[in-house]
């Protein structure tokens, strides 16, 4: 069993900077692959970027390519470094363990969500 709890959200001007953590309980933690995914109002809970089980690998939703970075340490905590941050990137954000991929379905935990909003 996992348990996943995010914070770091909060209201920031486009243009700024943002730092998500994602503490993860659990002795499992270090083989599980991790995901961010996020939901706006009104639409679909939408991926944001992935990283392998030791953080060799990981990969972005074309949206966020060259302004999030996600990784990850030994200590349980998985990270999403995001840069120059745009009004259309405000949403709730989640983060999510148990698998490599960019659909939500093939997750098996999740954490409660840490707002972002991005004034404009």
């Amino acid at each position: 069993q996992v348990q996943l709890v995010e914070s770091g959200g909060g209201l920031v001007q486009a243009g700024g900077s943002l730092r998500l953590s994602c503490a993860a309980s659990g002795r499992t933690f270090s083989s599980y692959p991790m995901g961010w995914f996020r939901q706006a109002p009104g639409k679909e809970r939408e991926f944001v970027a992935a990283i392998s089980w030791n953080g060799g690998r990981t990969y972005y939703t074309d949206s966020v390519k060259g302004r999030f970075t996600i990784s990850r340490d030994n200590a349980k905590n998985t990270f999403l470094q995001m840069n120059s941050l745009k009004p259309e990137d405000t949403a709730v954000y989640y983060c999510a363990a148990g698998s490599y991929s960019n659909r939500y379905r093939d997750y098996d935990y999740w954490g409660q969500g840490t707002q972002v909003t991005v004034s404009s």
